[in-house]
């Protein structure tokens, strides 16, 4: 098998998931499969050209940000705040292997499970300038350097989206995410 063919497998098994959860985040779950399959299908068409100017991720992450603009720039698109296809469950699973934490009660679980599910569902009512900011930031965990090398944005402008985006969020989740609900 052709090198450039393997290499793109394991990129694409490991982003994959990432870029499909970054793209739910921005598009809603019923467009961000679709993009996310352009995305590599745009990677593997130009994978022999990057040149490791950039960190991989942020490439990858660019990438599916100008997919994810390209669409939402055109006339049909709709904010999709179906967050279905995402599970999230997955995530909260895998860390506990990585981490080696004691699994959670299944009480526990659940009503983590709905936080993070009220927290997204925050996260995709804000509006997309901050909305991409705050996805790359607080559930892509990149710092804002890289986050205004992905975006193309000065570093103070990201800082400035960011603090208004998350300052929006806590704001709805204060009045809507109230975790003794769940207790």
């Amino acid at each position: 098998m052709d090198k450039s063919v393997l290499e793109f497998q394991v990129i694409y098994n490991d982003f994959y998931p990432k870029i499909f959860r970054y793209l739910t985040n921005i598009v809603g779950g019923n467009e961000a499969e679709d993009l996310t399959q352009e995305v590599f299908v745009k990677v593997s068409r130009v994978l022999e050209n990057f040149r490791g100017e950039c960190k991989l991720s942020t490439w990858l992450y660019r990438i599916a940000t100008n997919v994810a603009i390209d669409r939402m720039r055109t006339s049909s698109f709709q904010l999709d705040t179906d967050l279905g296809a995402l599970d999230i469950s997955d995530d909260i699973e895998d860390k506990l292997v990585w981490t080696g934490e004691e699994i959670p009660s299944v009480e526990q679980s659940l009503m983590q499970r709905e936080m993070v599910q009220c927290f997204m569902d925050y996260v995709i009512d804000l509006p997309a300038n901050y909305r991409t900011i705050v996805a790359l930031s607080e559930i892509e965990e990149f710092t804002n350097i890289e986050i205004a090398e992905i975006l193309g944005l000065s570093l103070d402008v990201v800082k400035v989206r960011l603090h208004r985006g998350k300052a929006k969020l806590i704001q709805e989740l204060k009045n809507h995410c109230k975790a003794e609900d769940w207790l």
